[in-house]
């Protein structure tokens, strides 16, 4: 093979991936959409029954309270809209100091409800709150699709469990998200970060897993010089461990 035909299959390599990583986060936005759409018709349900209610009140505390229901729903549908609007603007390649904790949060406040829906009780646990050299949409991308997949574990709900650690002695942050699903056969376990393997049967519309979120997020992690790893017991639930540099000297890309 001459440097010209390695130099293009190189970039045909580069742009294959750049694809899969805009198809995977295009896959995530989907299931936050879907989630958050059921979120905003319940938000403006609320805005519009408590208006018809206040309306109709004459005694003055009834119509406080009609007024409390409306002014709560409308912070939630701002917050998550501002959720919304950090997520998109966070879409680009450009590498820069994140709050870990802080983009953990902003993950939560868009998935929060559709786990709440399902039964999912989160706990938080902060050790540390460092900030990392990263690219902070790909991380939120890492986040969403562990979230995603610890609440698709536990159909019958359960405890989420997000833990962030800092580890001096390798200048590590690590991130535990650990959940109390079904959990993954050994068998699959094996395969679980290979592109295209999927354990997600076919919904009722029809839609099963890609089988690109998890080789997807392996593939991040390292591209920022990290790890991550799985343990999993069938019918006890799974934890994911995610290692990355609280700073790298220099953007390798």
């Amino acid at each position: 093979m001459t440097g010209e035909e390695v130099l293009a299959s190189s970039n045909e390599t580069e742009a294959l991936r750049r694809q899969l990583l805009q198809a995977q986060r295009l896959s995530s936005v989907g299931e936050l959409a879907s989630s958050i759409a059921h979120e905003f018709n319940n938000i403006l349900t609320t805005i519009i029954n408590s208006a018809k209610l206040g309306l109709r009140q004459t005694d003055v505390a009834e119509k406080q309270n009609a007024f409390e229901r409306i002014l709560k729903a409308g912070q939630r549908a701002a917050a998550i809209a501002a959720g919304m609007l950090g997520y998109a603007r966070k879409g680009g390649q450009q590498r820069e100091l994140c709050d870990l904790a802080r983009l953990i949060e902003e993950v939560l406040i868009l998935t929060g409800k559709d786990l709440s829906k399902h039964r999912i009780h989160v706990e938080t646990r902060f050790l540390a709150r460092p900030v990392i050299w990263a690219v902070p949409g790909q991380i939120e991308q890492i986040l969403v699709n562990l979230i995603i997949n610890a609440r698709q574990a536990m159909p019958e709900g359960g405890r989420l469990r997000i833990e962030v650690r800092d580890n001096p002695k390798t200048d590590m942050v690590e991130i535990e998200i650990a959940d109390t699903g079904v959990g993954i056969p050994p068998q699959q376990l094996r395969l679980i970060f290979e592109p295209f393997f999927t354990t997600k049967q076919p919904d009722e519309y029809g839609r099963g897993g890609t089988g690109l979120g998890l080789s997807v997020c392996r593939q991040i992690i390292e591209q920022h010089q990290g790890r991550i790893r799985v343990e999993s017991i069938v019918g006890k639930g799974s934890t994911f461990t995610v290692k990355l540099p609280k700073r790298l000297p220099e953007d390798p890309e």
